[in-house]
Formats: structure tokens, C-alpha cells, sequence
């Protein structure tokens, strides 16, 4: 795929990602974490709707 930039700012560029700051160590992305919290999340809300209904109905 051919770069929109100039040589010279494509080069700017890439000696800007390249530097060290760019290059932070992270975690692997989780998968499981992020499903276990999207459902604990509706469980949670789930229960407290089902609590807010009851007290409603009273």
C-alpha cells in the first residue's frame, strides 16, 4: 500500500513509532477476563433489577 506522505515525512514517521516510547511492554490481551466481566455485570444487574421489583411490588 502505497505511503500519502512524502519520503522525507514518511521517514519522520517511522523514526517517530520506532523510538522507545512507542514501545511499551503489555500483557497479552485476555479474553476470558473480559467475558467473566461482562457477565458478571449482567448477572449483577439482573439481580438488582429482580430486588428493585420486589421492593415495588411491596
Amino acid at each position: 500500500m502505497p505511503s500519502r506522505l512524502h519520503p522525507e515525512d514518511q521517514k519522520r514517521v517511522d523514526e517517530y513509532l520506532s523510538s522507545p516510547v512507542h514501545r511499551v511492554e503489555r500483557r497479552p490481551f485476555r479474553v476470558g477476563i473480559l467475558i467473566a466481566l461482562v457477565a458478571g455485570s449482567v448477572i449483577g444487574l439482573g439481580l438488582l433489577s429482580r430486588l428493585l421489583a420486589q421492593f415495588a411490588v411491596a
